[in-house]
């Protein structure tokens, strides 16, 4: 599986950085981008002959030899109208931006033509209050609200069925018998799907105690059943058994300002100002790979929270990774997240 960061440069990078990445990536491409990840334009073989033809040398600026106007796609498109849009205007690779023009991933023709199958187990967990949706969740739970037309799970769903995945779990408590009307069996779908109950809510880790102990052997992708994104799951498998650890927490950069001055002081003395500095945390982006004998190892109908499980682990020795989110990611924990969803997401 490809990692798209790889293959960006910014444009006063040269020609001969362009060649060498192209060699050594094989993805035919090479995105141009500012500072702060906005796509400038892009460099492919043809470019590259265009710059040799008109005596460009090996160290001439990307600026002056990318191609300004590329073919991109949203991260709000789906695979279908992607696969779509390549294959009428003949196109091997497309970079995914946001809003922004923000380089959120690369799509290849290859990738969306093959027919992936992953084995992997998933846990979508579907069994919160939505208390901070109130009223909007009186009478319907949250994982059922609607984005666009369909619900915030069906969403989920279907974007981990076209990643490759066919076995699901999902664990529910509050108006349980709505989200297994829902979805019953998954057969509509073309997968399965087999459900846990929680007679008495039992935090984010808890529910992973009632699962049966003979699952597969595979990793298991535990998800949140209230979150919208576009991380790409392959990718995340591929680092999860590279890094060899029992866990892997998908975190997402935070940013906050601090809208003052801070004062940093020798007792009395005054050592240094800094004018509203901006501090970046990594913060729990709610999506996991746990090894089977992680989940094995939860107990049944104990309340326990994923942060306090693997923070656990930790102490006894256990390693974690953390695997950044840098693609389209929203929590829709309060209203302004599902407004922004609905605003986000058309479908």
């Amino acid at each position: 599986m490809f990692d798209w960061k790889k293959i960006i440069l910014k444009p006063n990078d040269t020609l001969q950085m362009a060649i060498q990445i192209l060699d050594r990536e094989a993805l035919r491409i090479v995105m141009v981008a500012d500072e702060k990840g906005r796509l400038l334009g892009t460099i492919t073989d043809g470019d590259i002959r265009r710059a040799l033809i008109q005596h460009s040398g090996m160290d001439a600026l990307l600026s002056n030899v990318m191609f300004m106007n590329p073919t991109t796609a949203s991260f709000e498109d789906d695979r279908e109208s992607i696969l779509a849009m390549m294959k009428s205007k003949d196109l091997l690779q497309v970079p995914i931006l946001d809003k922004e023009r923000m380089i959120v991933g690369l799509e290849t023709l290859q990738h969306l033509l093959e027919s992936k199958r992953l084995d992997n187990l998933v846990f979508l967990m579907a069994g919160g209050f939505g208390k901070r949706l109130r009223p909007l969740t009186d009478d319907i739970p949250k994982p059922l609200l609607k984005v666009g037309t369909r619900p915030i799970l069906e969403i989920i769903l279907r974007q981990l069925i076209e990643a490759g995945f066919h076995n699901f779990y999902i664990s529910t408590h509050y108006k349980a018998e709505m989200v297994r009307q829902h979805f019953g069996d998954g057969s509509k779908w073309g997968i399965g799907i087999e459900y846990v109950n929680e007679d008495e809510p039992l935090g984010t880790a808890g529910a992973l105690g009632l699962l049966p102990k003979d699952l597969t052997e595979l990793p298991l992708l535990v998800m949140n059943g209230d979150l919208l994104t576009k991380v790409n799951f392959e990718q995340l498998l591929a680092f999860h058994r590279e890094k060899r650890g029992i866990a892997t927490m998908c975190v997402r950069e935070y940013d906050f300002q601090v809208p003052y001055g801070v004062i940093e002081t020798d007792e009395h003395r005054i050592v240094s100002i800094v004018e509203k500095p901006l501090h970046t945390f990594f913060v729990n982006a709610g999506i996991y790979v746990l090894e089977p004998q992680l989940v094995r190892s939860v107990s049944k109908n104990a309340f326990l929270d994923m942060p306090h499980l693997l923070e656990k682990k930790i102490q006894d020795g256990e390693h974690i990774n953390s695997f950044p989110v840098h693609e389209y990611w929203l929590d829709i924990g309060r209203k302004e997240e599902y407004e922004r969803a609905n605003r986000d997401i058309r479908i």
